[in-house]
């Protein structure tokens, strides 16, 4: 197992990509903290992976809010000693086209996906800075490199934690710590679920390989990415999308 006595912290774990990566980071040995504001949620994935007979704690964390996040870090520490993993993956979207966007639209997005991956990172980061080991892995988009229609608020995050990750790498590298950002596409969760059947379909009409991609497809990136094997991989900006945008 890839990840076997590994502690990752997985944060918006309650669902979707956050939750198929903490169902594979225990599939390959990982203890993991499991991190969301949706409390429900996040019982039914630790009972889940608990009969699985995996390792896991939960944590209800607001991460735009530095004490949450403090706690849950220094939590973790006491129990399992050690964070060789951060997923700062917990994201919202408030979609709106540029010249109607409201002050709460911006504030909330950039609240979650932004401040959020900054204080998780920079809690972990201290924690591995003293054992001399780590990386933080941060889910971006492809809508951080390329763009998106109504998405200014997001885009802006996205591309955002892609320039935090690479110079985290450049100030935590000699800590022996690495940064990586990974860009899903299309992606089958609940968000496509609210789009109509013919937008969708000519949504994968642009994927050349004609699909969206699945949670556990963008989960297994990570845990490689989190894994040994990946021990010269950092600074970068990895695409999941099916080669959209080629």
């Amino acid at each position: 197992m890839r990840l076997k006595e590994k502690v990752c912290v997985v944060t918006g774990a309650a669902a979707g990509i956050g939750k198929a990566i903490a169902i594979k980071m225990t599939s390959e040995g990982a203890k993991v903290a499991l991190c969301d504001v949706d409390e429900t949620g996040l019982r039914e994935t630790a009972a889940e992976l608990r009969e699985l007979g995996r390792e896991v704690e939960f944590f209800k964390v607001d991460v735009r809010r530095r004490a949450e996040v403090e706690s849950m870090i220094a939590a973790v520490v006491a129990a399992w000693g050690r964070v060789d993993c951060l997923v700062a993956n917990a994201g919202i979207i408030q979609d709106c086209q540029f010249p109607s966007m409201t002050d709460e639209q911006w504030d909330r997005v950039i609240g979650v996906n932004l401040t959020g991956v900054f204080l998780c990172g920079q809690a972990a980061a201290k924690v591995m800075i003293a054992q001399k080991s780590g990386c933080i892995l941060v889910t971006s988009s492809v809508v951080g490199l390329y763009g998106n229609f109504g998405q200014t608020n997001y885009a802006a995050t996205k591309a955002g934690v892609i320039g935090m990750v690479k110079t985290w790498s450049k100030e935590l590298g000699r800590h022996g710590i690495r940064a990586v950002a990974v860009c899903p596409g299309l992606i089958e969760t609940a968000i496509l679920s609210t789009i109509p059947e013919k937008v969708l379909e000519a949504m994968k009409e642009k994927v050349p390989l004609r699909r969206a991609g699945t949670v556990e497809e963008v989960a297994n990136v990570f845990a490689f990415l989190a894994s040994d094997e990946a021990s010269y991989v950092s600074g970068v900006a990895i695409e999941v999308a099916g080669g959209l945008l080629i």
